[in-house]
């Protein structure tokens, strides 16, 4: 048959135009999983179910890090919790009656003498604003504001009556529209330079590790059993003792208030409504005087106490979730993440990503297919790759990619 030449160049320009082979790019991808968090050290879950068993809080610690020792140690050193990260204003108002609060210029540290550029009662506040390079303070009472100065840095500290409980006066925090309540130490504004968007304010909560910062540690469940709770508490001294003298310039802090570290939700995690007192009390039960308490050591030094929530029933060790060797993070069976009482929400979980989310963390325009190239002896995935519409790949660790896409964790498939 004999095909026009109009025909045959109509025909010609469509397929010139128009792929072969077009490759469809989902919008999203289906994963299924257990466990939540990185897996490493401490199973939250596993402590519970251990406790639940019979077991003693140090038991449980000796299982979870292995070739430790836990030993008494000074405690009563103060740790710099970063509580707003890369702010553009914030504001603290006193939050106890006929109480005093004292604005300082500069970062005053811990000294005894410094002078207040200002002392207000609690009916003022102090609203803090970056503008440039620095961070001009105003007092505002009621809706009047006033300029007390500009500076690179401002401190905060409070005093008043006392509650009929003995429990000091408190300030309370407001960032956007969320205020958080702190009872302890004082609070330090300083402008930070931050990669590409510029300076902006890091504020920081500096407390004593012994008390002051471990009472408001909200890792778990305050109602959980006390041997889990107290397992808890030497973790997290632990913890913070591994960070402390070791200053973070991003956030002008040791630690942040967050999963980056720990949990840090200033006075509400101590009181609580029942549940309150039974968390200070598993922290005081683990100290062994008024300035040490009981820490997880090697070599008669603080480790770095990782925990998680959960596993997929054999916890991860540090060199497969960071490549990076601890010797107290080796592997270890815990069927007790896997118990749906135990365990309801992450004792098996489902997800869907979509497709802009997979294709920033790849760093790839688009993903158009996932494979899971190997899996650790864990079970968690050890590497997978991602390949783009235009045939680009792009391969990351399991735990860097459950860490990009807040997967629950690196125990999955896909669906």
């Amino acid at each position: 048959m004999r095909i026009s030449k109009t025909l045959f160049t109509a025909f010609f320009i469509l397929f010139s135009i128009t792929p072969a082979h077009a490759v469809e790019i989902p919008a999203v991808f289906n994963f299924q999983g257990t466990g939540y968090g990185h897996g490493v050290g401490l199973s939250q879950i596993g402590a519970r179910g251990k406790a639940l068993a019979g077991e003693s809080a140090q038991s449980i610690l000796s299982y979870y890090y292995s070739g430790t020792q836990i030993l008494p140690l000074a405690d009563n050193q103060n740790v710099r919790v970063n509580v707003g990260h890369l702010l553009t204003q914030a504001s603290i108002k006193s939050g106890t009656k006929d109480s005093i609060l004292n604005v300082y210029l500069g970062d005053v540290g811990e000294s005894l003498t410094a002078v207040p550029a200002a002392s207000l009662t609690w009916k003022s506040g102090i609203s803090f604003v970056q503008l440039g390079t620095s961070i001009s303070a105003f007092i505002v009472t009621g809706k009047n504001s006033q300029l007390l100065g500009t500076n690179s840095a401002w401190s905060v500290r409070w005093s008043g009556t006392r509650y009929l409980d003995g429990l000091a006066s408190t300030v309370s925090l407001r960032v956007n529209s969320k205020s958080v309540k702190y009872r302890y130490g004082q609070i330090q504004i300083k402008s930070v330079k931050a990669p590409i968007i510029g300076h902006r304010m890091e504020v920081t909560n500096t407390v004593r590790i012994h008390d002051e910062y471990l009472f408001g540690i909200s890792e778990v469940p305050s109602s959980w059993p006390t041997q889990a709770l107290i397992a808890q508490g030497i973790a997290s001294r632990s913890y913070a003792l591994s960070k402390v003298g070791i200053p973070r310039r991003a956030c002008d802090c040791n630690v942040y208030n967050n999963i980056s570290d720990q949990a840090f939700v200033g006075i509400s995690k101590e009181i609580e409504p029942i549940y309150g007192p039974m968390w200070k009390a598993a922290v005081q039960a683990s100290s062994t005087s008024e300035s040490t308490g009981e820490v997880i050591t090697i070599n008669n030094l603080p480790i770095t106490a990782f925990f998680t929530s959960s596993s997929g029933g054999q916890t991860e060790t540090s060199v497969n979730a960071w490549g990076q060797e601890r010797s107290f993070t080796t592997s270890v069976a815990d069927p007790y993440s896997q118990d749906p009482v135990l365990n309801p929400r992450f004792f098996t979980w489902n997800r869907a990503l979509d497709q802009a989310l997979l294709a920033k963390a790849f760093l790839l325009t688009d993903v158009v297919a996932l494979t899971i190239n190997s899996r650790n002896t864990t079970g968690t995935v050890a590497t997978i790759t991602a390949t783009s519409s235009d045939g680009k790949t792009s391969t990351l660790r399991g735990e860097t990619f459950r860490s990009r896409t807040q997967l629950p964790s690196a125990w999955f498939n896909l669906i």
